[in-house]
C-alpha cells in the first residue's frame, strides 16, 4: 500500500473516530455547560461525580467491541468473512446482554445506593442521583452506539459513522435545552437527552446494512465455540479495558479525595479539569482507534511499512492536537470556567491555576496511552498490559499523598504521576530490548 493511499485511509478513519469519540465525551461536556448555566455549579459537580459510571460503561464497550473490532479487522484483512461475521455477532450479543444487566441492577434496583457510593455530599446528592439513574437505565444505548460505530468503521463506512455521531450530538444538544428549560426536567433531562441522541445514532448506523455491498458483516450465530470466541474478544480488548477500569477507579478515588480535601468549590474546579480531559480524549481516542483498526489491517497483511506509516501519522497528529489544545487553555483558562456558568471570584482564581496545570499533565498521559496501542500492535502484550494498569493506578497514591502532606499542590498530582510512569516505561523499554517489528504471532491474533 502506497504512502498516499495510507494517508487517505488514515485521515478517513481518524476523523470518523474523532467524531465517534464525541458520542462518549461531548455529551458530558455539553451537559456540564448547559447544567452549569441553567441549574448551578453543583449540577456540574454532580455530572462529574457520575463519570465513574460513564467510564465503567465505556470500559464494557472497550472490553467487548474494541477487542472484537481488532479481530474483525484482522479477519477482513485476510478476507476471512466467516470469522469476521462470527466475532461481530458475538460482540453485539454480549454488549446488549451486559448493558441490560447493568440497567436493571444499577438503574432500577439500586439507584440510591449507587449514587451514595459516588457522592458523599448531601447537598449535591439529589442532583447526582437524578442524573445517574437515567444514565444507568439508558446505558445499553451507549454501548451499542459505540460498538456499532466501531464495526461500521472497520467495515469501510467511516463517513456514515461521522454522520451518525454528528446527528447524535446535535439531537443531544438540542434536547438538553428542551428537556431542562422547557420541560422542566432539571438535571434528569440532561441524561435523557444523551440517551435519545444515542438511539437516533444507532438508527442511522443500522442503515449501513441497507445496501447489499455493505453486508460483509452480518449476524451469524452458528460455527465455532461461543465461549472460545468470547475469550478471544475479551483477551484482545483487555489492555484497553484494563486501562479504562483503572481510570474508573481513578475517577472514583479522585472525586472522593478532592471532595474531602477541597470541598464543594474544589470539586467544581476538578470537574472543569475532567471536562478538559474529555477534549484531549477526542483526539486521543480518534488516534488510538485509527491505530487499532487501520494498523491491525496492515498487520493482518504483513505490511511492516504500512504499520510504521500509520503509527508515525498517529504520533504526528496527537502531538499537534496537544500543542494547540494546551496553548488555548493557557491563554483562556478563566473563559473555560465562565463557559460552565462560574462567576465566583475564588473559583475563577482556582480554575485559572488548576486548568493550566492539568493542560500540561495530559501531555504525557496522551503519549503513554498511544504507546500502549503501539506495543499491542507489535505484540508486546506485557508492556501494553503494564501501561494499561499503571496509567491510572500511579495517580491514586500520588493524589492521596498530596492531599495529606501538600493539599495546596493537589492539582500537580497527575503531572507528577505521569512523569514518574514515563520514566519507568523508558527503563522497562530499554531493559526489554524492544524492537517494533511485526511478529509471526500476530497471524493468530
Amino acid at each position: 500500500m502506497g504512502e498516499k493511499s495510507i494517508q487517505k485511509q488514515f485521515y478517513g478513519y481518524l476523523w470518523a473516530y474523532i467524531l465517534v469519540a464525541l458520542s462518549g465525551c461531548l455529551g458530558n461536556v455539553v451537559d456540564g455547560i448547559i447544567v452549569g448555566n441553567l441549574i448551578s455549579e453543583d449540577g456540574v459537580s454532580a455530572i462529574n461525580l457520575s463519570k465513574p459510571i460513564n467510564q465503567f460503561i465505556f470500559t464494557l464497550h472497550l472490553l467487548i467491541n474494541a477487542g472484537a473490532g481488532m479481530l474483525v479487522a484482522y479477519a477482513l484483512g485476510k478476507n476471512n468473512i466467516a470469522d469476521a461475521r462470527r466475532f461481530f455477532t458475538r460482540a453485539l450479543c454480549l454488549s446488549a446482554g451486559l448493558g441490560v444487566l447493568l440497567a436493571i441492577v444499577g438503574g432500577l434496583l439500586f439507584p440510591s445506593q449507587t449514587a451514595r457510593l459516588l457522592c458523599s455530599n448531601e447537598h449535591i446528592l439529589p442532583l447526582a442521583q437524578d442524573y445517574m439513574q437515567v444514565l444507568l437505565i439508558g446505558n445499553p444505548a451507549f454501548i451499542l452506539m459505540w460498538g456499532l460505530s466501531t464495526m461500521v468503521g472497520v467495515d469501510g463506512s467511516p463517513k456514515l459513522v461521522s454522520a451518525a455521531v454528528i446527528i447524535d450530538n446535535a439531537v443531544n444538544l438540542s434536547l438538553d435545552i428542551v428537556f431542562i428549560k422547557f420541560f422542566g426536567w432539571g438535571i434528569t433531562g440532561s441524561s435523557a437527552a444523551t440517551v435519545v441522541g444515542h438511539l437516533v445514532g444507532i438508527a442511522i448506523l443500522l442503515s449501513h446494512w441497507c445496501k447489499p455491498e455493505n453486508r460483509r458483516l452480518r449476524l451469524q450465530f452458528g460455527g465455532g465455540s461461543l465461549l472460545a470466541s468470547w475469550k478471544r474478544i475479551i483477551s484482545q480488548g483487555a489492555p484497553l479495558a484494563l486501562a479504562s477500569i483503572c481510570l474508573t477507579l481513578l475517577l472514583l478515588s479522585a472525586n472522593t479525595i478532592v471532595l474531602s480535601t477541597t470541598g464543594r468549590a474544589g470539586i467544581f474546579v476538578f470537574a472543569l479539569c475532567m471536562n478538559l480531559l474529555q477534549v484531549y480524549n477526542l483526539f486521543l481516542s480518534g488516534t488510538c482507534q485509527t491505530l487499532q483498526s487501520l494498523g491491525a489491517i496492515q498487520v493482518g497483511k504483513g505490511d511492516g511499512y504500512g504499520v510504521k506509516a500509520v503509527v508515525n501519522k498517529g504520533l504526528r497528529f496527537i502531538t499537534i492536537a496537544m500543542v494547540v489544545t494546551c496553548a488555548l487553555v493557557w491563554i483562556w483558562p478563566q473563559g473555560i470556567a465562565r463557559l460552565f456558568g462560574c462567576d465566583d471570584p475564588a473559583m475563577l482564581a482556582e480554575s485559572n491555576h488548576a486548568l493550566r496545570v492539568f493542560a500540561l499533565s495530559f501531555i504525557p498521559f496522551c503519549y503513554i496511552y498511544v504507546l500502549m496501542i503501539i506495543y499491542k500492535l507489535y505484540s508486546y502484550h506485557k508492556m501494553a498490559l503494564f501501561i494499561s494498569l499503571a496509567l491510572s493506578l500511579t495517580v491514586i497514591p500520588v493524589l492521596w499523598a498530596m492531599s495529606q502532606w501538600a493539599p495546596k499542590a493537589i492539582w500537580y498530582s497527575y503531572l507528577v504521576a505521569y512523569v514518574i510512569e514515563a520514566i519507568v516505561i523508558y527503563i522497562l523499554h530499554k531493559s526489554a530490548h524492544v524492537q517494533f517489528k511485526i511478529k509471526p504471532s500476530n497471524d493468530a491474533a
